[in-house]
């Protein structure tokens, strides 16, 4: 038992003053980094809009009767002229063979009494007739023209009403939602309508930004046609590619801010009326720019700043300023040059002179 006590002993004791292995490098704090750029990128002015119907009518009778027949079907395209609906035309179609028959019996008194004038006047001239019977008679003949007239004005009212039975389209659009169903009473005092129809084909978006983006906005139309472009709610996704079309003429005083509106072909209807977008107008182009991923771009008590990596593989805490940043591109104005190697992700555990290991961004 002493001998083995001994032996173990002797191992521990080994143990204990065996030379231990140098501790390994710290490793350095993984970061991806990208290379500053330099490129044309446009100058945008943004806000948020919303998508509007180039026209939109409120389909509604002009005239009272029974609702016969609709002729579309919600959500259908539409022309100009296109039979919207009908109502019941009896009536007016009477009224106007009323209207007709009455001018033709006031035409056969005109005509007796033009003849009878002819004839008080021939007699005049042999005094067997008094001038005053020619008088009265001249005026009998121009009353009854004065009532021809207010029957031919009859007439037409009596057949734009029949015409009024037909709805017609009076723009290209697409039908919505039906607002009353067939044999209904309808009149022409009615605040419902029978359909709506908009015109998606181009359309609208409406957006305002701050008046003091308006001596850029009006340099950039005397330019040309600015081009303005409609995305999504993320602002990750474009919908569509317009112009700009005209500036209100007037600044809303309670907000400091311009409304302007643009145009949109909308070929692929991916703007509805209502739809918010984010629009990003163009006002000019910064060529040969100093960019970097908004992503690089942090903001700290002093300001913004980037960590450039050196290249003994640690990072400087590297103050910039932006000409402008979309939030997907930030423009460098001064900080870095083109060709550094910036972190883009990864900075919450930096400071600077902090040890990186570095991997390649895909941005």
């Amino acid at each position: 038992m002493p001998a083995r006590l001994m032996a173990c002993l002797l191992v521990a004791v080994g143990l204990l003053l065996a030379p231990r292995p140098a501790p390994a490098e710290t490793a350095g704090i993984p970061v991806q980094t990208v290379i500053a750029q330099r490129q044309d990128v446009p100058v945008q002015l943004r806000n948020i809009g919303a998508v509007q119907a180039f026209y939109a009518v409120l389909i509604r009778a002009r005239v009272d009767g029974t609702l016969n027949r609709v002729f579309f079907t919600e959500g259908q395209e539409v022309k100009t002229g296109d039979k919207i609906a009908e109502i019941d035309p009896r009536p007016y179609a009477a009224a106007l063979a009323a209207a007709q028959a009455k001018k033709a019996a006031d035409l056969a008194q005109l005509a007796n009494a033009r003849a009878d004038l002819t004839r008080y006047a021939n007699l005049a001239h042999s005094d067997f007739a008094s001038h005053q019977q020619v008088d009265t008679q001249s005026s009998l003949v121009a009353q009854l023209q004065a009532t021809i007239a207010g029957d031919e004005a009859a007439i037409q009212t009596a057949a734009l009403n029949l015409e009024f039975c037909t709805i017609v389209s009076p723009i290209d659009g697409r039908t919505g939602l039906r607002l009353i169903d067939p044999g209904n009473l309808i009149h022409a005092t009615d605040a419902q309508g029978i359909v709506t129809i908009t015109q998606l084909h181009p359309i609208a978006v409406m957006f305002t930004l701050p008046q003091d983006d308006l001596p850029r906005i009006q340099a950039a139309m005397a330019a040309g046609t600015p081009q303005v472009g409609a995305f999504t709610a993320d602002d990750h996704t474009q919908l569509a590619n317009g112009r700009l079309m005209t500036i209100d003429n007037t600044i809303d005083a309670t907000t400091g801010t311009i409304k302007l509106k643009a145009e949109f072909d909308n070929a692929d209807n991916k703007l509805w009326p209502g739809l918010f977008v984010n629009a990003h107008l163009r006002v000019g182009l910064l060529k040969d720019a100093v960019t970097l991923p908004s992503a690089a771009v942090q903001r700290g008590p002093n300001g913004l700043y980037v960590y450039l990596v050196r290249p003994d593989q640690t990072v400087a805490l590297t103050p910039v300023t932006l000409t402008q940043d979309d939030g997907a591109t930030a423009v460098i104005a001064d900080g870095i040059a083109a060709g550094a190697e910036i972190v883009v992700q990864g900075q919450m555990r930096l400071q600077d002179g902090s040890h990186v290991a570095v991997s390649k961004s895909g941005s």
